[in-house]
This record gives C-alpha cells, structure tokens and sequence, in this order.
C-alpha cells in the first residue's frame, strides 16, 4: 500500500498535479517548498509542523499557502535576486 502511494504521489508530482506547501519569510527573505504531498488535507496538516521548524530557526514574518505546483527548487533566497538586481542595471543608462 505504502509503495502504491509513493508511485502516486511521484506521477502526480510529475505532471503537476500533487501538492506542495510554499512557505515565505521575510526574514530572511526566502520561500520554501515542502511535499509532495497526494492531497491537500496532507499538505495543511504538515505545514504547522514546517513553520515550527522555521521559527526555531529564527525566520521572522513566516506566511504559508497549500498549492498544486512543481517547484523547480525547493528553496528560494529572495535577497540574492535583490543583490542579482540591483547590479543588473547598464552602465551607460544616463547616456541614450
């Protein structure tokens, strides 16, 4: 039975349709991703447990939803996209 809902829970993550729990912190400014999960009621009951763990940690403005998605990665530091941006302006823009 276990090994019937593993090959479920890997063909619904495959095609997009198994459930995830996205976390958000603003502190450090990161999301994370946490399953597959089979079904959403899994996912929610799982997502105390996951924000527990992140405040231990010392994650500040912690925010959560249950979606069906497929992350391409399970962690997401927002703070290198902010450093990543603030670069990416040319350096002649004054001079059009």
């Amino acid at each position: 039975m276990k090994a019937l809902k593993e090959l479920l829970i890997n063909l619904f993550n495959f095609v997009g349709l198994a459930w995830w729990v996205e976390i958000a912190t603003d502190s450090p400014r990161c999301t994370y991703y946490f399953g597959p999960f089979l079904t959403q009621q899994e996912a929610e009951i799982a997502t105390q447990g996951y924000m527990e763990d992140l405040q231990h940690e010392g994650a500040q403005g912690i925010t959560s939803s249950v979606k069906r998605c497929k992350p391409n990665n399970l962690t997401v530091y927002d703070e290198l996209e902010d450093l990543v941006g603030r670069r990416s302006s040319p350096i002649f823009s004054g001079q059009m």
